[in-house]
């Protein structure tokens, strides 16, 4: 299969809508596009099961190698393996829904379409890439047409918190190349030919200093990313103000590159250093976890409540990445897929339930279940999973995490894995207590009564994720599978 459609179908979209005419037209070719991208996705997994079965075992398939600037061994190489499959699948279904959602738009709609292409279209080369430079280009796509979607399409602070966003990612980019240009200068020993290659430099092995001195750019730089403590700040304001649609995209995909970067680039270049600042990540996270989840306590917010909800879960990620064990890591990547559909879907119903009720503020919702009772499922839904209920993804994946943790010997570890599994409790309070305010009871506002529910597209959004996070949570056999 030809990686470079995954990439290249999103562009071609994006230039189609350019010269579409009219509203239905811009609406109908990108719901294509999207659709196109998810139908390539499936028949990618079905591909990559067919050749795991027939027995082939190299680290990645599909491999193309193309030169891009030959005098510095940079290529345009891509390649996937189980990881990277799992976070295209959960890139398209959340772009069909992004989408799907965002069928309402009309101020400079296909400006909208476009910046959400070329969105998905950057998480896709950064998820394909294995040559450093290929992934930090892509990385770099997906930032400027976030700062523009929140700038122009935002609410509230929308200037504000576009800025906000923008500089904290691209300081995060900086730290980044910095830490990708100290790997590169330190390939190929005596008069050898510096790389970016991912599995050149995996083969090379990295001297521990350098790995010691390089290591803290990356991670940090990556974990900007993915709402690293104390670098989280950007979150809560980026999403209270994105439209629906970005807020999806941010939370369910935008975060995920982080967590991919430092899995996929960081601990697996430079295992060492990452065994010595081990230590140090898993503190950071326990931080993020735990103070996320009392932080959301606090919110009144809808948005605010999933923004600061998202800080807590997106740790589980990064402190399944610093136990360093098998079964924490696998637990990471199901995080990771998890937490894109769920906080997809949860953005997804809130914005549903703006559009309609024109406030997010819980304590002026209420009884919602009498009057959006497909919406408000899929409110609770996701909330459900973002508790950890059984048969739904989150409690899978949460508990992979806490089981690989546990699986680390050390004090410090332990009381850390403690604290992780101590954080549902809070995470239990302030989702029962949002869903139980907004959605159930009697309706606070008489002028909801007339509110209509959910429209066949947004139907369809709400079915597409959830039936994800079913699909994990019922059967998790096969995902396990897919990235072991």
């Amino acid at each position: 299969m030809n990686l470079s459609l995954l990439v290249l179908v999103p562009l071609i979209t994006a230039v189609a809508v350019l010269f579409c005419k009219g509203l239905n037209g811009i609406r109908w070719v990108s719901l294509a596009g999207a659709t196109v991208q998810l139908l390539l996705s499936f028949g990618l997994l079905a591909l990559y099961w067919r050749e795991r079965a027939a027995g082939d075992s190299a680290a990645f398939l599909y491999e193309y190698r193309h030169a891009w600037f030959p005098s510095w061994n940079i290529w345009y190489h891509v390649g996937v393996d189980g990881v990277s499959i799992a976070m295209i699948l959960l890139t398209a279904l959340v772009m069909e829904a992004a989408i799907l959602v965002s069928w309402a738009i009309k101020p400079m709609s296909r400006e909208f379409f476009i910046l959400l292409h070329f969105l998905s279209a950057g998480a896709y080369g950064f998820f394909l890439s294995l040559d450093l430079f290929t992934l930090f280009f892509f990385l770099e796509v997906s930032v400027i047409p976030k700062f523009l979607l929140i700038g122009v399409w935002g609410s509230g602070r929308k200037e504000y918190s576009a800025m906000k966003l923008a500089l904290m990612l691209m300081g995060g980019s900086a730290l980044v190349f910095v830490g990708l240009m100290g790997l590169y200068y330190n390939t190929g020993g005596a008069g050898g030919t510096h790389s970016f290659d991912l599995m050149e430099i995996a083969q090379m092995h990295i001297p521990v200093e350098v790995q010691r001195q390089f290591f803290p750019f990356l991670f940090v730089g990556f974990g900007i990313f993915t709402a690293l403590f104390p670098f989280h700040t950007w979150v809560p304001d980026g999403h209270s103000s994105a439209p629906t649609a970005a807020s999806m995209f941010l939370a369910g995909i935008s975060m995920k590159l982080g967590g991919y970067g430092c899995l996929r680039v960081v601990v697996f270049l430079m295992p060492e250093a990452a065994r010595e600042y081990s230590p140090v990540i898993v503190l950071l996270a326990t931080i993020a976890i735990v103070y996320g989840a009392f932080a959301t306590m606090m919110q009144k917010d809808l948005k605010y409540i999933n923004a600061y909800s998202s800080v807590s879960h997106c740790g589980f990620i990064i402190l399944g990445i610093g136990m360093l064990t098998r079964t924490a890591i696998s637990g990471a990547v199901m995080q990771m897929i998890s937490h894109g559909l769920m906080t997809a879907l949860f953005f997804a119903a809130i914005g549903m339930i703006y559009d309609r009720t024109h406030t997010r503020m819980v304590q002026q919702l209420g009884g919602l279940l009498k009057i959006m009772p497909f919406i408000s499922t899929v409110f609770v839904v996701a909330g459900l999973c973002s508790l950890g209920l059984p048969g739904l993804s989150g409690f899978v994946a949460e508990i992979t995490v806490f089981m690989g943790s546990w699986e680390r010997a050390g004090e410090m570890y332990r009381l850390a894995t403690i604290l992780a599994c101590a954080s549902i409790v809070i995470t239990a309070v302030y989702i029962l207590r949002a869903t139980g305010q907004a959605i159930m009871g009697p309706v606070k506002d008489p002028h909801y009564n007339g509110l209509g529910d959910a429209t066949w597209n947004e139907k369809l959004a709400g079915i597409l994720l959830g039936a994800g996070i079913i699909a994990i949570g019922v059967a998790p056999f096969w995902l396990q599978a897919l990235i072991k």
